[in-house]
């Protein structure tokens, strides 16, 4: 339940209690006036009809021991005392008085009912007036509600704008109540947040900068030297001092929101495909990030590691309107991660316009699934390593192409990472789609089965290819 229906319930149930203890108290007050006015009137005239008896004058109103008086009153005038009484029992209910004299029980009755009329009355207009003054509570209720919770909302959304990076966005102010507090203090604690994030990236980015030309001399430098095993750790270690280099750059990047998605139309069959081609024959010479049991192999050694370690199942393929270098980023991201950080087979199922990886390995983290992808925090994976950058890259890239990047553990076990391009789908009318369905015909396949050559010319693979391995990160946090 939303605070407006609380505090609109709130309020009119106020008003409901108000109207009933004011309609109670009004009703018992008029039940006792009525009966003390009318007692009052009755006994006058009781006392009168006795002075009249006894001077010797019998009006005739008098009843002179009547049968049914009722036995309270009986009793009362047999202890010598006059009284009134009032006799509810019945649809008619009586008043009654009655006194003694010289032995004798003087008595008179008359109806009550038209007290009891005035009464019902008044019931019925306290009713009516409690019902119009709940009702005009809970509009009232539901108006302030509405105020505060429209306030308050806007709040939330704001809030949540900031917490998914939008460092500009900050709190409508107005009033001096509580929100109105609230409001100065978000948006206080906004400013810290975004002077200290801004300088923490700005040192990231400049720190990245600075190293770009010494790395690359690092890696020339190692090129040059002869052969021999120290020659290749000091290369391999180079090249990864590069990779984590350029990680941190395209991270700062991401962080500028600067990025634009350069679309194409292409089958993601297609780019699962190449991107798991691209990662095997480039597994001797990628950086240091490594691919899981493809790290550190060359040659066609590396590329049957990675085709045995990654299966690609093609259940229904789509058309969409993506750029597909960064999808590939994307891929060659989760694959790494899940071969570095989970266990073999690897598994790339493609829906329509839906990526699932997915690993046999331990899942993902709590924290991750929590809050999301981290840099430089890790939950540490199956060896304790890892920046958090591989994910992250994978996560800011999705939002450049406007997709949707989900991590979840599923109940078989394992990781699953789902990337959702559902909103660059293309409708199969469309020019190109007898390619795309010709190879949703193909509903699974081992990628151990494809040559990794399939769509696309040779310059624009190469360059796809070339990027997504460059850059690569595999850190599952």
């Amino acid at each position: 339940m939303g605070l407006r229906a609380k505090i609109g319930i709130a309020i009119a149930a106020t008003a409901a209690v108000v109207a009933v203890l004011i309609g109670v108290l009004v009703h018992n007050r008029t039940v006792d006036a009525q009966f003390d006015l009318a007692a009052e009137s009755i006994d006058g005239r009781l006392q009168s009809l006795v002075q009249d008896r006894a001077a010797g004058v019998d009006s005739g109103r008098a009843i002179v021991d009547p049968p049914d008086l009722p036995g309270p009153l009986k009793a009362a005038v047999r202890h010598g005392k006059r009284g009134v009484y009032l006799e509810p029992d019945g649809p008619n209910p009586h008043l009654w008085a009655a006194t003694g004299l010289d032995g004798e029980i003087i008595a008179l009755k008359r109806p009550y009912v038209r007290e009891q009329e005035t009464l019902r009355s008044l019931d019925r207009v306290l009713w009516m007036s409690g019902i119009a003054g709940t009702a005009l509570g809970c509009v009232v209720g539901l108006l302030v509600a509405h105020r505060l919770g429209r306030r308050l909302t806007t709040s939330a959304g704001t809030a949540q704008r900031i917490a998914e990076g939008d460092l500009t966005a900050r709190l409508p102010l107005g009033g001096k109540d509580e929100i109105a507090q609230l409001t100065s203090a978000v948006n206080t604690m906004a400013d810290a947040l975004a002077a200290r994030l801004q300088a923490e990236r700005d040192v990231t980015a400049n720190i990245a900068h600075e190293l770009r030309t010494p790395v690359a001399g690092l890696v020339a430098a190692a090129g040059l030297l002869p052969p021999s095993r120290p020659t290749e750790l000091v290369q391999d270690r180079a090249r990864h001092v590069r990779g984590l280099m350029e990680d941190v750059l395209e991270v700062a990047r991401l962080d500028a929101r600067t990025e634009e998605a350069d679309t194409e139309l292409r089958t993601l069959g297609e780019l699962a495909r190449r991107t798991v081609g691209a990662m095997g024959s480039g597994a001797g010479s990628g950086t240091g990030s490594g691919v899981g049991p493809a790290a550190g192999a060359s040659g066609q050694d590396g590329d049957g590691a990675v085709r045995r370690a990654v299966e690609i199942r093609v259940l229904s393929d789509a058309l969409v309107e993506t750029d597909p270098r960064r999808v590939e980023r994307i891929l060659v991201n989760l694959i790494s991660n899940a071969l570095r950080h989970g266990a073999a087979p690897v598994t790339i199922e493609v829906e329509r316009g839906v990526l699932r990886v997915r690993d046999s390995g331990p899942g993902f983290p709590e924290a991750l699934l929590a809050h999301g992808p981290q840099r430089f925090r890790t939950g540490g994976g199956s060896d304790g390593h890892g920046l958090g950058l591989g994910l992250t890259i994978a996560s800011g890239q999705a939002r450049v192409l406007g997709a949707r990047l989900t991590f979840a553990n599923p109940e078989g076990g394992g990781a699953e990472a789902t990337l959702d391009l559902s909103g660059a789908l293309r409708r199969e009318e469309e020019p190109e789609s007898g390619r795309g369905a010709e190879r949703a015909g193909r509903t699974e396949e081992s990628f151990g089965r494809g040559d990794g050559k399939t769509g696309g010319d040779g310059t624009g693979r190469g360059r796809g290819r070339a990027r997504g391995r460059d850059r690569t990160s595999s850190d599952r946090p």
